[in-house]
């Protein structure tokens, strides 16, 4: 009732603003909520599956995942409800999108059960520990401490038996070996629920129960440590990296992409990524010549990477180019920037271990700057430091802070808020975008900055290319590292941390090329709408600030009125609208 009346109120105030004498319409569209219907029913979801988050906290298990698609069924029922025609355009592509992430939903939990079908030998003791939360959970009747305390000896003497059978088996990959230590993790939390309920509570358990409890607890995780020492004996890496991870196939690719409204096969895409590297190379050696080392851009590239600067001197760098991009964005009236996400914005250091999976810093309400500690090695010292001069950065920075990540997360945390949205398309190719802008509009100020903001844009072509191969099992993680090596002219150090960063089943198959398609995807839609001279740039920018992430397909439906069908299929050929190496 809460979350309702304030969407209702909201709508009161747009309306009154709009009458106002002296309110530009821009800034009432801003407070603007664009139907009730979906707002509500999205908001409804929301909170309902965080109710359930907080009854089924046990993950992987069999209830929890039945409760959660029984969640997602019941929303697509309600949303078969509304009469979509009825519904304003932007409230069209809410109802697209629900409906969009409700089955995908469904289908990745499918996947989870089957994956988990797929391991059960390993856990016959599992149902027990899941009966037991459940039991807990219902609180009606006093637990049998006894046969707890003899059902956990039993399990220990299982789970012995299966680590000494865990030692000789060959058969689990490396998706068997995560879905593992997810399931383990899952019964970890069911038995640390009920031993806190019960323990010191009642006295037979408190008096039957702890020492079974602790040994169980010390076996399992010897379980988990098992299953995760396969990850790293040998037998599941592709080279000798000593990366591991798991391509998905082609037919997982064309899933995720039309998922996100890509239209593009992954073949497609590598294609567009080495015409985009055409016009890098282009404009390399156009810097190269200018720094006097003619055509070889790669030696221009190293005198570039040697201007770092010393231990220390890194944040007054990083302030000083954050300086400059917002006052260059002021200068050309590029975007509409709140006062408060200039002073808010901070610093702070990456930790060494960090570094290793973020070579380069990154971003948010403060920037993470990667710099050498005196922990590393000097080899590994000099390779931060050369792979974070004055000139890479110069791109990064604006990236990372206004109008990039910093300034998209204050604005989806105050725009249309109830939509949740959100892909790396629009949230990494937004800040590379606005690469591609400033490059254009001559930001750089010299050869060695235009090469170092190059370096970016090859890398993030380099990302559409090795990660896809990868993910098609055409390259090892070992060709990957080579290819950043040699074609972006990478750091080693670095290059394995970015492999590194990519294949872990924690980040999604496409975020890597999320970065370069995303970007094409708003400089197309940038050709369609400014460069046309049908919508002024700031409010191009503005615009799509203020309407949250989602599929960039989508903002282009908004802003052009796009008619719209439920059953929305991707069909938006960007690349036709935006290549740059033409």
């Amino acid at each position: 009732m809460m979350r309702t009346s304030l969407l209702r109120s909201r709508v009161i105030v747009a309306a009154l603003l709009l009458l106002a004498p002296g309110r530009a319409p821009a800034q009432a569209d801003n407070e603007f909520v664009p139907c009730q219907v979906m707002p509500q029913l999205i908001t409804r979801y929301d909170a309902d599956l965080a109710s359930l988050r907080i009854a089924y906290i046990v993950e992987y298990s069999p209830e929890r995942r039945a409760r959660f698609e029984k969640h997602d069924r019941d929303y697509l029922d309600k949303l078969s409800k509304i009469d979509f025609s009825s519904l304003s355009q932007e409230c069209q592509v809410d109802y697209i999108l629900f409906k969009r992430d409700r089955e995908e939903q469904l289908r990745l939990s499918q996947a989870e059960r089957e994956a988990v079908e797929k391991i059960t030998k390993w856990f016959p003791f599992a149902e027990a520990i899941y009966d037991e939360e459940r039991f807990r959970r219902d609180g009606s009747d006093i637990p049998d401490s006894k046969q707890i305390a003899l059902r956990y000896t039993d399990m220990i003497k299982q789970i012995k038996a299966l680590r000494a059978q865990l030692k000789t088996d060959e058969s689990l990959n490396v998706l068997d070996i995560y879905t593992a230590g997810n399931i383990i993790t899952g019964l970890q939390t069911a038995l640390r629920s009920a031993y806190e309920f019960y323990n010191g509570y009642d006295p037979l358990y408190t008096w039957w129960v702890p020492l079974p409890y602790e040994n169980l607890v010390r076996e399992l995780s010897g379980y988990a440590d098992d299953f995760g020492e396969q990850l790293v004996a040998g037998r599941l890496q592709m080279d000798d990296s000593g990366i591991v991870g798991k391509p998905v196939g082609r037919e997982e690719l064309i899933k995720l992409l039309r998922y996100d409204f890509i239209p593009y096969t992954p073949e497609e895409l590598i294609d567009i990524a080495m015409k985009e590297f055409e016009w890098c190379d282009a404009e390399a050696l156009k810097a190269s010549r200018e720094m006097g080392f003619g055509d070889d851009w790669k030696a221009a590239q190293e005198k570039v990477k040697e201007t770092y600067v010393p231990a220390g001197g890194k944040p007054a760098l990083i302030r000083r180019l954050f300086n400059e991009s917002l006052d260059f964005i002021k200068a050309h009236d590029l975007a509409t920037i709140d006062p408060l996400a200039v002073e808010v914005w901070g610093l702070r250091m990456m930790s060494p271990e960090r570094q290793l999976v973020n070579p380069f810093f990154t971003g948010g309400t403060s920037i993470s700057i990667s710099y050498p500690t005196n922990t590393m090695e000097v080899e590994d010292r000099m390779m931060s430091m050369r792979g974070n001069n004055p000139h890479f950065s110069r791109a990064t920075v604006h990236h990372e802070s206004i109008v990039g990540h910093h300034y998209q997360r204050m604005m989806t945390n105050r725009y249309r808020t109830y939509r949740s949205f959100g892909t790396p398309f629009w949230t990494e190719g937004w800040a590379l975008y606005w690469e591609f802008l400033l490059y254009d509009m001559d930001f750089p100020q010299s050869p060695e900055d235009r090469l170092g903001m190059l370096f970016w844009r090859m890398h993030r072509c380099a990302r559409v290319i090795f990660s896809l191969n990868y993910h098609l099992g055409k390259w090892t993680p070992q060709e990957c590292i080579d290819f950043l090596v040699d074609r972006v002219v990478f750091e080693r150090a670095n290059a394995e941390a970015e492999v590194r960063r990519s294949f872990g089943l924690r980040i999604t198959p496409l975020y890597q090329l999320a970065y370069m398609m995303g970007g094409l995807q708003f400089s197309g839609l940038k050709r369609e709408l400014v460069d046309s001279g049908k919508m002024p740039i700031k409010e191009f920018h503005d615009k799509v600030l203020t309407l949250n992430a989602m599929p960039v397909e989508m903002v282009r439906a908004i802003l052009t009125e796009q008619p719209l069908d439920k059953n929305f299929k991707t069909s938006w050929k960007f690349y036709e609208q935006a290549p740059f190496w033409k």
